[in-house]
């Protein structure tokens, strides 16, 4: 029986690493199959808002005619609520990406998982005017006590099919290739506009020069990016 009960443990936390594992609970990867139907993706970026680097992202947002969806820190939210209402003025979506954005995320007890979501739910929401209804956990990293806390929010849970790892990969043509090698509807995409990952905001961030290269061969295969909103049925704009 510990034999059991300690295998089980180790297969749950096992589970938590993986993020795009659905054993701990709901877990979106894609999008719905009638969002790749019509040709959708979503390009999502996490860890901001950054005063220096999202800007200049919905600029190249704008420029490529690109929706995206924005996994924003509570804490970055409540020192940048101009920002963050910025990025819905432009017809982006802001979502959940916990309070604080902290390694020991997936470690914590049912109580400080709650507070940790919870204040990060309250504090995009006076900033947007409009409540998240994804949450994506620092890192990826989950455990078995999150999906309650998600389901007492009103939060789904979002994780993605393909990252350009350039929160690591400084080379913008190396984090383009990672976003585009095989690239189909439906995929859920990551980058990064938060000084999280690592970078000098003053010397730009790979995904900066992506952007562009993304869009156009997004054009030339037939796909668009949408909110998360958008692609699974949201109706409030986002």
């Amino acid at each position: 029986m510990l034999g059991a009960l300690i295998a089980n443990h180790a297969v749950l936390a096992g589970a938590g690493l993986v993020p795009r594992s659905r054993l701990l609970g709901p877990n979106l990867v894609r999008l719905p199959e009638a969002a790749a139907r019509r040709g959708e993706v979503a390009l999502t970026f996490d860890d901001g808002p950054d005063p220096e680097v999202t800007p200049r992202v919905l600029d190249c947002l704008e420029a490529a005619a690109m929706k995206a969806t924005f996994f924003v820190v509570g804490k970055r939210a409540r020192r940048y609520p101009a920002l963050v209402r910025e990025i819905v003025r432009r017809g982006h979506a802001v979502e959940n990406h916990s309070d604080r954005h902290s390694t020991a995320f997936g470690w914590y007890g049912f109580a400080r998982t709650q507070r940790e979501v919870a204040a990060a739910q309250a504090a995009i929401t006076a900033a947007a005017g409009v409540a998240p209804v994804f949450f994506r956990a620092p890192f990826g990293v989950r455990n078995p006590l999150l999906d309650p806390v998600l389901a007492r929010c009103g939060l789904r849970y979002v994780s993605w099919s393909r990252r350009g790892f350039d929160t690591i990969v400084r080379d913008p043509a190396r984090v383009m290739a990672r976003l585009v090698e095989s690239l189909a509807a439906g995929d859920i995409l990551l980058l990064h506009d938060g000084v999280a990952t690592g970078a000098s905001p003053r010397s730009g961030l790979p995904a900066l020069e992506a952007i562009p290269a993304l869009a156009s061969r997004l054009q030339s295969i037939g796909l668009r990016s949408v909110t998360l909103r958008a692609a699974c049925g949201g109706t409030d704009g986002q």
